[in-house]
């Protein structure tokens, strides 16, 4: 099987994370950017909020090689102030994690270093459970993650597996605009549901 795009691989791996879907104590996480596709369509699917969890240099939108901070693991984080305030860049707080059922989404694993990093991070934040959620994996990454986290689902691991890429018809690189498209869009979806709710 092969994805026609980030959106479909989201699609069938929602399909493998029904379990989760309409909890009140469940969190889907993206590793930007290529995970927030993906991510975007299973929490629609299960109808659970969408957020990103990063793990790497805060490059500014549009400008990519001028660094707006970073961040490591265990909840560093560190910001040019300078070229925040001069860019008039806005700060998403850190999602409320504890105690929650989070389900962490990019769009395939290789050698899983980028999760392992993410999953290291989000331990620190206490949440009750950790799932990791691929559409693709190299077959024994899949296997190795099963002991670092509560669980793992791996839509394919296909044998040879030749990189992430390869499982996917359109692999081209999700933008910055993409991403911030798609968490609006997710951020309205969710409030327009706890209004529903409510009635």
């Amino acid at each position: 099987m092969i994805y026609r795009n980030r959106s479909e691989a989201g699609k069938h791996l929602a399909g493998k994370l029904k379990s989760y879907a309409d909890r009140d104590d469940v969190l889907v996480l993206a590793l930007p950017r290529g995970g927030v596709p993906v991510a975007f369509k299973v929490a629609k699917e299960l109808g659970a909020p969408l957020d990103v969890f990063l793990v790497r240099k805060l490059g500014l939108p549009g400008h990519e090689e001028l660094a707006m901070g970073a961040i490591a693991t265990g909840g560093v984080r560190v910001l040019n102030d300078d070229v925040v305030d001069y860019m008039e860049v806005s700060d998403r707080p850190e999602p409320d994690v504890r105690g929650k059922t989070v389900i962490l989404i990019d769009d395939g694993l290789a050698t899983g270093s980028t999760m392992r990093a993410a999953v290291s991070a989000l331990r620190q934040l206490e949440p009750a459970r950790i799932v990791v959620a691929v559409p693709v994996s190299a077959p024994q990454t899949c296997d190795e993650y099963r002991m670092g986290v509560d669980e793992i689902i791996c839509g394919l691991t296909p044998k040879p597996f030749y990189g992430v890429g390869r499982w996917y018809r359109d692999f081209s690189q999700t933008t910055d605009e993409e991403v911030s498209e798609l968490l609006e869009r997710a951020r309205s979806q969710q409030t327009e549901d706890q209004l529903a709710h409510s009635y």
